[in-house]
């Protein structure tokens, strides 16, 4: 077993492999370093046969892990462009951890992610790829990236677009916040238990029945899991999300849904977009139509393209990221400014091909 780190620790319990994000200080948010020691513990897990299952969690009670180290991003990439030399970091981290979500994607054995807390960005591609998804009564759910100039990755492409109906590119757009009954019912988590009880559910994992693979899981976390007891928002806001989110043709046709609809959850949903990054918001758009046609693998090339077009100079990542984490003034000047100054070809051009940086698995 790899001897871990300070950020992230490893232990057998019986049948399974116990990953532990240590960082609770900083929310347990996902450095390079931590995927550099995650990634080669799972691919020797999975090669191990008395390891029949991999759970993942994070230390203390706020976060599971509340997104990857965008401030870390922010100022490598503000570096490289003053010393005018490629980034390293820029370009490392997102390879990196799109090949850990691959990884994870693709595990050949059970992956139960418990999603205690804050869960977003980075933390969503930590667990959204994993057959077990745990809530609790403190989870937490985004992908907030169109706030910071940037686009649902990790993994967004392809999951948001089989959420139901229009959800997916009303969580991609806005970064809506959704607590475990919503997650339930769309999809984002497969269980529900009080966090009191984590601890036993690893212990009635360490007893399942291995021979039956995900029906023994299952089996074994029934008496355990159940429902939150409460309604979320989503029931009832659905059919008027996918009157303004489904089967939409681009940004400006969804603002003109809400619009139409006139509620106070609408105006609500305009107030919230009119905030985000307009360039953010139509790479999105796009990226979710791609992906809803693109198998896994295909989508996670195309984020990588995505992400190198994000960190080049003047992208509004930088910008975003100065706003909403390191000035904190909440008054980011995107440029453009407007969704219709968003040119066809700039969007475009988030999506072409790296050549021999393309990603690679």
């Amino acid at each position: 077993m790899a001897a871990g780190s300070d950020e992230v620790r490893f232990a057998r319990r019986g049948p399974l492999g116990v990953i532990t994000m240590t960082r609770p200080k900083a929310l347990n948010a996902l450095t390079l370093s931590m995927i550099r020691t995650i990634h080669p513990q799972l691919a020797a897990w999975a090669a191990e046969d008395n390891l029949r299952a991999v759970v993942i969690e994070g230390e203390g009670e706020r976060a599971f892990c509340a997104g990857g180290d965008v401030r870390a991003i922010w100022e490598a990439g503000k570096a490289s462009h003053a010393a005018g030399e490629p980034g390293r970091l820029t370009a490392d981290f997102f390879r990196e951890e799109y090949q850990l979500n691959h990884l994870i994607h693709h595990y050949p054995k059970p992956y139960i992610a418990l999603i205690d807390g804050i869960t977003m960005g980075g933390g969503v591609g930590l667990s959204i790829h994993g057959a077990v998804r745990i809530a609790t009564e403190r989870t937490l759910f985004a992908m907030p990236e169109t706030a910071i100039g940037l686009f649902p990755d990790v993994g967004g492409s392809w999951f948001l677009p089989r959420l139901p109906g229009g959800i997916g590119l009303y969580l991609a757009l806005s970064g809506e916040r959704l607590k475990a009954p919503d997650c339930l019912y769309a999809g984002i988590a497969t269980h529900w238990a009080p966090a009191a009880r984590l601890g036993q559910i690893v212990e009635a994992l360490t007893a399942a029945d291995w021979d039956q693979g995900l029906a023994g899981v299952r089996r074994a976390l029934r008496p355990l899991t159940g429902h939150p007891g409460e309604a979320g928002i989503l029931p009832a806001l659905r059919p008027a999300i996918d009157r303004c989110f489904a089967r939409k043709e681009s940004v400006e046709q969804v603002l003109q849904a809400l619009e139409r609809e006139a509620s106070d959850w609408a105006r609500q949903t305009l107030a919230t977009l009119a905030r985000r990054s307009p360039t953010s918001m139509k790479v999105t758009f796009e990226q979710l139509r791609r992906g809803a046609a693109q198998s896994f693998d295909e989508s996670m090339i195309m984020e990588y393209r995505l992400s190198q077009a994000a960190m080049q100079s003047g992208a509004d990542f930088y910008e975003g990221t100065r706003a909403l984490l390191i000035d904190k003034d909440h008054a980011p000047k995107w440029n453009p400014a407007r969704l219709e100054d968003v040119s066809d070809e700039l969007v475009r051009s988030y999506f072409a091909p790296l050549g021999k940086h393309d990603l690679r698995f």
